[in-house]
């Protein structure tokens, strides 16, 4: 098997399961031979219908599956308890529960996975998946169909493989760009958390008249755009640049019939492109206009990924287009920009390899600069945003997250 996906770095994609000891389950100190056995099998028995993450990438744009390459499964023990762990993470901390640093060197293996056994009987299984043929959806597809086997359970709807056959691979001039958005040393990931409160406070300021019912994605997206564009302006005051915001789209709900993609597996989006070339203010009425102005940016851009503009970019180089815009001012210095990517509408806290559901699921380290990640909080109620910038954007987003709060709306930088 040969795909091209020049559109899509060669980085990971971690993520990180965390399950907590239950004896009525069978996860137990005194079992984890056998689970680290069951969790192998299931795995192998997964990857005849997902055979391409068994593969390797060669050459700059080819990936060429080989059956016979398999997955790197690695077990590992850490002699903690797992409440610590998650109750105040530390990123660095985190990274020893992955297979392998996400943000170093070219995914060239698919999918590298770790256990990781806790003294108290809970594990974490991390999983490194490379974007260069897999998205969210995809990861979950996969996820959710290596526990129902571990589980014990046969039925499986199956995927699909023919992605290429909807959108035929095309030279892009532009496709060695992704090397310069990589993060490096001057970049860091940290979390942040988004709980109900912070939330209905953003969704208060973002609805108007024109404006109804912005959801928790538009506005966590638009305040982490803002202040990013806020430090850039700040740092460049003589400059008058143009701020884009890039959001991942998933395509399977945006062409129709919706059937058509729904099992497709492979990267199935694109990106939603957003552009303010807002000028600094110190006013905080016209900075409260400029955050709903972002959140209308937001959702034009999503909604501009329609089942008519997919088609277009199936037939013609429409969204190529859109992206080589984008592309040559960043190059030239003229853009700044940030990027986003929502695991929130994804049942990640339902992945269940029979010891129950996972008591957190997390990222690390992200290795691309100015990256955001959105999911669902433990309770469901929030969003963590984890978020790779550099460490000026990150002190002033923390010192605003804290502010925010139904009753005190007044102190926010807006």
């Amino acid at each position: 098997m040969e795909a091209r996906s020049p559109l899509i770095p060669s980085f990971y994609v971690p993520l990180i399961f965390f399950f907590q000891a239950d004896e009525s389950r069978g996860l137990t100190t005194s079992n984890h031979v056998q689970i680290s056995e069951q969790l192998k099998q299931s795995l192998s028995n997964t990857l005849t219908s997902f055979y391409p993450l068994a593969g390797r990438i060669h050459g700059e744009n080819i990936i060429v599956d080989s059956c016979d390459s398999g997955v790197e499964f690695i077990e590992a023990r850490a002699h903690v308890q797992l409440m610590n762990v998650i109750q105040e993470p530390d990123m660095e901390d985190l990274k020893q529960y992955m297979p392998l640093d996400p943000t170093t060197g070219e995914a060239r293996r698919l999918l590298v996975v770790q256990i990781t056994f806790f003294a108290c009987g809970g594990v974490a299984l991390g999983l490194c998946f490379s974007h260069k043929i897999t998205d969210f959806t995809s990861i979950m597809a996969f996820a959710n169909a290596w526990a129902a086997t571990c589980r014990g359970e046969t039925e499986f709807s199956g995927v699909s493989f023919n992605l290429e056959s909807y959108f035929p691979a095309r030279d892009f001039p532009g496709s060695d760009f992704w090397g310069f958005l990589l993060s490096d040393e001057n970049y860091m990931t940290k979390r942040f958390v988004f709980d109900k409160e912070k939330l209905a406070a953003l969704k208060q300021v973002a609805t108007t008249s024109s404006l109804k019912d912005p959801t928790r994605v538009e506005v966590v997206s638009a305040f982490i755009w803002k202040h990013f564009m806020e430090v850039a302006k700040s740092k460049n005051q003589e400059e008058n640049k143009t701020f884009a915001a890039l959001h991942a789209v998933n395509l399977r709900a945006r062409k129709l019939p919706p059937e058509l993609l729904q099992n497709v597996f492979g990267n199935c989006l694109m990106s939603g492109l957003a552009f303010s070339d807002a000028s600094a203010t110190c006013d905080q009425d016209k900075g409260v206009q400029e955050f709903q102005d972002l959140v209308r940016k937001l959702r034009s851009s999503f909604k501009r990924i329609s089942d008519d503009y997919v088609t277009e970019a199936q037939t013609g180089d429409r969204y190529l287009n859109d992206l080589y815009k984008l592309f040559s001012p960043i190059l030239k210095g003229e853009l700044e920009y940030c990027s986003f990517s929502s695991w929130c509408r994804f049942p990640v806290y339902e992945v269940d390899y029979g010891w129950g559901n996972p008591i957190w699921l997390c990222t690390t380290a992200l290795p691309l600069k100015n990256l955001t990640v959105l999911a669902n909080s433990r309770c469901g109620e929030g969003i963590e945003a984890w978020v790779n910038m550099n460490k000026d954007n990150l002190e002033m987003l923390e010192t605003e997250i804290k502010l925010i709060s139904t009753n005190s709306l007044k102190d926010l930088d807006f």
